[in-house]
């Protein structure tokens, strides 16, 4: 068995597909571990604001295998590949085992972990310390020395009548304020929300 991290996202009906996708996933792969849910401003593409999260499982397939697999699954829920272009169901190989390099048309590790908070962030929480296949520092650090300017924030997210995110930042273990400024915060009111203590290593 492989353990992989993914990267799941959707800005179209993004509850539905999301669940969706998580449902898939647990069908074919069986027990998810799943990251709390972030809302978060579109990155190189327009459209309205993305819900991301990370889901860890482990799998026989192989790498081109499971590529395939979720490409056939995004495709199901109407993917557009278009560049520029809105994403009903988007799910990103992060890390397949401790494999590195272009294998099988898979750049790994991904390199959105360290490039983008909406990617890292999910990760610090579902496996903090996990360490990045090439960097050997583990999701917790690479998040705490994260210099990046994005913004995002937790939502509440149910499936299956369970919540597995909470808005409230305090249901987050590793909380970060400057990343968490809604849009609608600084048009009102130019506030960031009241910072945390930042857990020690």
């Amino acid at each position: 068995m492989t353990r992989v991290l993914l990267g799941l996202g959707s800005n179209k009906q993004r509850h539905r597909h999301i669940a969706a996708g998580l449902d898939a996933l647990a069908q074919r792969f069986g027990r998810l571990e799943i990251s709390p849910v972030f809302e978060s401003l579109p990155v190189g593409c327009g459209g309205r604001n993305y819900f991301n999260l990370a889901v860890a499982l482990d799998t026989r397939l192989s790498l081109l295998g499971l590529s395939l697999w979720l490409k056939q699954l995004e495709d199901r829920f109407g993917r557009d590949r278009a560049p520029g272009r809105g994403r009903t169901l988007d799910i990103d190989i992060l890390t397949y085992g401790e494999c590195c390099g272009l294998i099988d048309g898979v750049q790994l590790p991904r390199a959105e972990i360290t490039r983008n908070a909406f990617v890292l962030w999910p990760l610090a929480e579902l496996v903090p310390q996990t360490l990045h296949p090439q960097l050997a520092c583990s999701y917790l650090e690479l998040w705490l020395e994260y210099a990046g300017v994005q913004q995002l924030w937790p939502v509440d997210f149910e499936w299956h009548g369970a919540a597995i995110s909470h808005a409230d930042p305090r249901h987050l273990r590793y909380f970060r304020p400057e990343f968490a400024l809604r849009a609608t915060d600084t048009a009102a009111t130019g506030a960031v929300p009241a910072p945390r203590p930042t857990p020690s290593l």
